[in-house]
């Protein structure tokens, strides 16, 4: 009798079409799925393959924690990452999670580093990921920032007097917020200064936050690192370099101070703590910035930018 056949997969209806309950599967079946992935991602092709082992090696690899001497470090999350990419951040590996959800964003990033150039993109299993960031929500993504490589403080000086001017160096005495770094490395530039100097501890470094905030600067103005900032400083003494720090308390103004025409140092503080009592007393002169408006301080950033551009009409 009809419809009581024991085959398997017997049809018992002659209506074409999507069964019910099938939940659009067919029309979603139609849709586009975007443009095809990089060799890198595409599953058993065999690039596919090299990338993943060789991800695997990379993360097992010991990786320096962020901001250490010589150390990496990693950019973790979507908006992070391709933020960083945008901003030029030097970078040496995008890794990618495996079976990554594609929205704007991944594609985004994928294209600048297909764009620039130069960076490896491998695609990492989850559990991978997860141990390279210590547990953070890197949401697939993680790029990989070489190590900065600092100059030396006497460097800032002798490449100005090689290329005939005096040199206009900024050194930063506890300052510790990247974003401080990143802005005085661009008022540096823009000012036609010859570098930053920071210390080596307790101390912000040229991190992926300093990167981004000097808006490309920091590919053009060396960053030096030294590991007492009271001998530097005796040192460009020693070099026919004036040191002039920033004080709230300083016994000259920014504008009556001509030894910003010269060769010159200029040292700025933290925001609360100012400068330290070693870096103080080594300066040969202390200058404040007047605010008639009532502010007690600016940060590190801004009263740099200030005393540059004053140095920067004085020399001009």
């Amino acid at each position: 009798m009809a419809g009581n056949s024991q085959r398997k997969n017997r049809r018992t209806s002659n209506k074409k079409g999507a069964t019910v309950g099938s939940g659009g599967q067919r029309r979603r079946g139609l849709e586009g799925r975007g443009p095809t992935p990089p060799a890198e991602m595409r599953k058993k092709h065999k690039k596919n393959r090299i990338a993943n082992a060789k991800a695997k090696h990379e993360a097992r690899r010991p990786t320096a924690r962020r901001g250490g001497k010589g150390s990496s470090e990693l950019v973790v999350g979507r908006n992070s990452v391709v933020e960083a990419l945008r901003e030029g951040v030097p970078a040496s590996t995008l890794y990618v999670l495996q079976y990554i959800d594609n929205d704007e964003r991944v594609r985004e990033a994928l294209q600048l580093v297909a764009e620039r150039g130069g960076i490896n993109l491998m695609e990492a299993p989850r559990a991978e990921l997860d141990r390279m960031t210590n547990g953070l929500n890197h949401q697939g993504l993680v790029l990989q920032v070489p190590p900065y490589e600092y100059a030396h403080p006497e460097d800032l000086a002798a490449a100005a007097f090689d290329e005939g001017e005096d040199p206009l160096i900024v050194a930063l005495d506890g300052v510790t917020d990247p974003r401080n770094l990143g802005a005085v490395v661009r008022s540096v530039s823009a000012f036609g200064g010859h570098g930053v100097v920071v210390p080596e501890r307790r101390a912000a470094g040229m991190t992926a936050g300093a990167w981004k905030t000097s808006a490309g600067a920091a590919a053009r103005t060396p960053v030096a690192r030294a590991s007492n900032l009271t001998r530097a400083l005796e040192a460009y003494q020693k070099a026919g370099l004036t040191v002039v720090g920033l004080a709230a308390d300083g016994e000259h103004k920014v504008g009556e101070l001509e030894a910003l025409q010269g060769p010159v140092v200029i040292v700025v503080g933290s925001e609360g703590k100012g400068l330290s009592r070693l870096v103080g007393e080594t300066c040969d002169f202390r200058v404040r910035i007047p605010m008639p408006g009532g502010t007690e301080s600016l940060n590190a950033g801004v009263a740099a930018g200030v005393v540059l551009y004053e140095a920067s009409r004085r020399r001009s």
